[in-house]
């Protein structure tokens, strides 16, 4: 029996909304999610990115905030707490994850450099290609099948890898990602044998090796639960083994570490601490507050030592396998086995009538939030396609899903089963969705901002 390890003492109304109210708010939103006010969905699955509830400790320790510009000691406390799950010499706080990949990424890449990962998410592949950089991705092939049974489907190709570095020359791989878990790929864990694999053939090359650790915990957990060796193994000590194998990471503290804001880069290279914290300063802030409040760091250090709990942690990744079971019962499409932090349809199963070029997962996103106020996120060809530089013409993402993203510590299961009846309800009446097209898009992320309208 999966239930909630927590008792809850405060609680945040949810507005009901119409059909018919739902229709209109859509349509003044160009057909996009993001454009909706947060308080006209029912249900917002949107993220699990800064929409965790927060513990009594963690508002407890905001009271410490100390709001010292230069070396705080709520600083001093976060770093003790970043290093003491990740073990890395030098902690760079930042305002969020993409701050960390934008600093990283805007001190070591350059035009003609190409950086692998199993699956870049976005705001990672953006930040990679406005340097002029190349953002490649290398997932095992399984990883692009969401119907695949595959214990650790977020495993980046290590032999793809290699030739890689063969083809491209590792002067021009300034350094190697690994996303923990795949987030782009359905949330799929990657084992502690593919790290291992991938931090030799970094070292073998002389390239740096840097994991994007969003999820962190959860990855370590799947590790516990799936890979020989690791049965009886803490999850605290499997976190500490995975990153030992790297040489830093990024992080956003908005995810694994229950905060509402707040990131950091992790790094043991000297030099590069160095010019990052130079970057930092220009926009962050200074390097022992990066962006952040005081009372957030103190936040942070509380909501690292929280998450490697091992009975959240059976609760959190239980309770997504318990929603996506629910959705296979129904004969629902989804990417399987199901991941950590969200449950994935598989859009193009789900709408075989609508081509990848007439957008089936932010259909299926409208639909679902049509019929029960619920904001899941599209991640197919409207997030990650491209368009031909000769023709123009869209060429499509490797899957097309909707991510419906589980905030963490808010929402019941109860809420989980309503979603579950929402869902099935559009698949019932799926032949009557119809695709859309593409009225405004922006130069780069355009998921954020595009508008769209019924074809």
């Amino acid at each position: 029996m999966i239930f909630e390890p927590f008792r809850i003492k405060m609680v945040e109304p949810i507005r009901l909304t119409t059909r018919e109210e739902r229709e209109r708010l859509l349509g003044e939103a160009g057909g996009n999610v993001f454009l909706l006010r947060a308080e006209d969905c029912l249900i917002d699955l949107l993220t699990d990115s800064g929409t965790s509830a927060m513990s009594q400790d963690q508002w407890a320790a905001m009271m410490q905030g100390d709001e010292s510009y230069a070396g705080a000691k709520s600083f001093f406390r976060f770093e003790a707490a970043v290093k003491e799950i990740f073990g890395f010499a030098h902690v760079i706080p930042t305002h969020q994850g993409r701050a960390s990949e934008r600093i990283l990424f805007s001190t070591v890449a350059r035009p003609g450099h190409r950086i692998p990962s199993n699956t870049h998410f976005d705001t990672t592949r953006a930040n990679i290609e406005v340097t002029g950089a190349e953002a490649v991705d290398l997932v095992i092939p399984e990883g692009r099948e969401p119907a695949t049974i595959h214990p650790f489907k977020g495993n980046m190709d290590t032999a793809a890898l290699e030739r890689f570095i063969a083809e491209t020359g590792r002067g021009n791989v300034p350094l190697i990602m690994l996303t923990v878990t795949n987030n782009s790929g359905g949330g799929q864990p990657v084992s502690m044998a593919c790290v291992r694999e991938v931090s030799r053939i970094a070292r073998a090359n002389t390239i740096p090796f840097y994991i994007d650790a969003c999820r962190f915990a959860e990855n370590s957990y799947f590790v516990q639960q799936r890979e020989p060796g690791y049965a009886n193994r803490p999850v605290r000590e499997i976190a500490r083994e995975m990153f030992a194998l790297a040489d830093g990471c990024t992080m956003s503290a908005k995810k694994d570490a229950f905060a509402n804001i707040g990131g950091f880069i992790g790094t043991n290279d000297d030099d590069l601490a160095r010019r990052l914290k130079d970057l930092l300063i220009l926009s962050e802030g200074y390097p022992t507050y990066g962006g952040l409040a005081g009372r957030d760091l103190d936040a942070i250090a509380v909501g690292l030592r929280e998450v490697v709990d091992e009975d959240y942690l059976r609760y959190r990744i239980g309770s997504t396998k318990a929603f996506g079971d629910r959705l296979i019962e129904a004969g629902i499409p989804i990417v399987e086995p199901t991941g950590g932090h969200a449950v994935y349809l598989d859009a193009k199963a789900f709408l075989p009538h609508i081509p990848p070029a007439h957008f089936p997962g932010q259909a299926l996103a409208c639909a679902l939030y049509v019929e029960g106020g619920v904001r899941g996120v599209e991640i197919g060809s409207v997030m990650f396609g491209r368009k031909d530089p000769r023709t123009g013409r869209e060429i499509p993402a490797a899957m097309e899903l909707v991510r419906l993203a589980l905030p963490r510590r808010v929402y019941t299961r109860s809420h989980l089963d309503y979603v579950a009846d929402s869902i099935v309800a559009v698949f019932r009446r799926r032949e009557g969705v119809r695709g859309l097209r593409i009225t405004y898009e922006a130069p780069f992320l355009r998921h954020f901002t595009a508008r769209f309208a019924e074809l």
